[in-house]
């Protein structure tokens, strides 16, 4: 019996010897781990690469962005007086013809009746856009044989969706994209808005007018249209992307002055539009906040700049 207690006893002194042992290490473990940021944890001594911009004071414009075609200004379809066969056309496609020249003549001479041929005048000046029928065929008081349009004069024909009526109204600007002259835009004017939306495409009827002539614009071009509806200058701005929205909240991180840390910053954004934001009130033009890389931060994180990136000038 003394023997098997004398046993217990062992056992029970090997298992303590282990225990502080195993104390001991994890203890010299710890110390070993602490480089120099001592109690502070895993999470906050973890340093988040980003890249860097800067926010600028500028302007900002807000658009409707549609599309449209260029049409004459007024465009007239030329009649005969009489019904017979079309003589002879004395105009081609393109040509300018003045009010009261003779365009065609038709004949409506019959069988056992001979008349002379009736001329068909135009009724404006204006240049010659389309001639639908042949010389030899047959026509009709209610056939047009030529359309006159005044060129000179020339309008873009476009179509606004339903949700964006309430921003529209007369003398609005707008700037003009024409495909046959790549990297230009020609200035406009919303000269005319329809009454009443269309049924069919719940749209509402817009024309605009070009600020100037210019020879280049031809009828029957296609035009893409910004529809100018807010202009602002001396904003403070910043590229969309660095906003982050969270649980209701909209900020931003702003770098600290020694670049090493990050602040949290709520802020209100107005105007956004092709990636740039409008920042209305919680940063100042001039202070750097994180570009890229802002997904996993947080209040007070630590970071290294990689890149500094001008995205706006």
């Amino acid at each position: 019996m003394a023997e098997y207690g004398m046993r217990i006893t062992r056992i029970i002194a090997v298992v303590m010897l282990a225990a502080l042992v195993l104390a001991c290490g994890n203890r010299n473990g710890a110390d070993g781990d602490d480089s120099g940021d001592r109690g502070v944890s895993g999470a906050e001594r973890t340093t988040f690469a980003v890249n860097v911009t800067t926010a600028v004071a500028g302007s900002i414009t807000d658009y409707i962005r549609v599309t449209g075609d260029v049409h004459p200004v007024s465009s007239v379809d030329i009649f005969p007086d009489i019904a017979g066969e079309l003589k002879r056309v004395h105009v081609r496609v393109g040509e300018r013809v003045q009010q009261d020249q003779l365009i065609a003549e038709v004949d409506r001479s019959r069988p056992g009746q001979t008349f002379a041929p009736s001329p068909v005048r135009s009724t404006i000046s204006g240049t010659v856009t389309a001639l639908p029928v042949q010389a030899g065929s047959m026509v009709g008081t209610g056939t047009p044989v030529a359309r006159v349009a005044q060129t000179d004069d020339l309008e873009i024909r476009t179509a606004v969706a339903e949700r964006f009526v309430s921003k529209m109204r007369p003398g609005m600007p707008a700037t003009v994209r024409l495909d046959a002259y790549p990297g230009e835009q020609f200035g406009a004017r919303v000269t005319e808005i329809s009454p009443v939306l269309d049924a069919q495409t719940r749209t509402l009827g817009a024309k605009l007018t070009l600020n100037r002539r210019d020879t280049r614009v031809r009828p029957g071009m296609f035009a893409q249209i910004q529809l100018i509806t807010q202009q602002k200058e001396g904003v403070v701005k910043i590229p969309a992307d660095t906003v982050v929205r969270r649980f209701g909240e909209t900020y931003i991180f702003v770098v600290q002055a020694d670049e090493s840390t990050v602040e949290r910053r709520r802020v209100r954004v107005g105007i956004e539009i092709d990636n740039v934001a409008e920042i209305v009130d919680g940063l100042q033009p001039g202070e750097s906040i994180v570009y890229q890389g802002q997904s996993l931060l947080e209040d007070g994180a630590r970071i290294r700049v990689i890149d500094r990136v001008n995205v706006l000038d």
